[in-house]
């Protein structure tokens, strides 16, 4: 149910160690190769490496900044969607005040269980568990609303009750899409790191050319194209990491409807 990246495996500060690892590698191997290659021409000058390493650095802060824009644009949605379903919810719970009984009981009562299901968890086997559990509360309240529309006098009340349910079965899977699917590809996310890592060594090709680096500039472009990409990486997912999207609503929502058998 839930497709993994080859960098998921990895927790976020490993990823910048491993990055850090690599670029400071791919660094100090383009400053030996240029130093290589100086003392074999010594009459040839750094010509123009300099301006080549200054348009790439240039082309990467754009494509970070346009993958960044993704990642943040996906944060926000996966954030805007937890207040809508805690809304559409709490609007269901409410409105199943009109259904008549034993079916407002019942239903309520299986919203109760549906909220916790919807709090999101990092564990990739209980997230999968619970997007099926709630799927088969779903089916079970859609079932009783079918039910209920073909025999019930009260047609208008339980048209509203239904055009809510509709929107909480909508919003299950647009989370669902939203929290499994809707990431940074994959293709974009490599070709990025491996473009930055690239980077860094011509940036100590370009030191190893002219026989003089700072280590002290290298090691900030190194923490800070780090910095970046482990930014984007955080916000690419949805089940871990230190920036993660508030589940408050839902909770609030718990609480305020109580817990199941409450």
């Amino acid at each position: 149910m839930t497709p993994q990246q080859l960098l998921d495996p990895l927790p976020i500060l490993a990823v910048f160690v491993l990055f850090a690892l690599l670029a400071g590698i791919a660094y100090e191997v383009g400053f030996r190769i240029g130093r290589w290659w100086q003392r074999r021409t010594p009459d040839e000058k750094e010509g123009p490496t300099a301006m080549l390493v200054g348009s790439i650095l240039a082309l990467l802060a754009f494509l970070l900044a346009v993958t960044m824009g993704m990642a943040s644009d996906r944060f926000d949605q996966r954030r805007s969607l937890v207040l809508a379903e805690a809304n559409s919810i709490g609007t269901t719970y409410l409105r199943a005040g009109y259904l008549p009984e034993p079916t407002s009981t019942e239903t309520r009562e299986l919203l109760r269980a549906y909220v916790p299901l919807r709090i999101n968890v990092a564990d990739r086997e209980q997230l999968a568990a619970n997007f099926t559990r709630s799927a088969e509360l779903l089916d079970r309240m859609w079932a009783q609303a079918e039910a209920l529309a073909r025999t019930t006098d009260r047609g208008d009340l339980v048209a509203i009750y239904i055009e809510s349910l509709n929107e909480t079965i909508d919003l299950n899977e647009t989370r669902l899409t939203a929290i499994v699917y809707a990431r940074v590809p994959e293709t974009i996310l490599l070709l990025l790191i491996a473009g930055s890592i690239l980077s860094l060594g011509m940036v100590g090709y370009s030191a190893g050319l002219t026989g003089k680096r700072s280590v002290v500039t290298a090691v900030a472009l190194v923490i800070a194209l780090g910095a970046v990409l482990t930014i984007i990486v955080d916000l690419d997912r949805p089940r871990e990491g230190f920036l993660q999207v508030s589940q408050q609503p839902l909770l609030d929502l718990q609480q305020q409807i109580g817990p199941p058998g409450g």
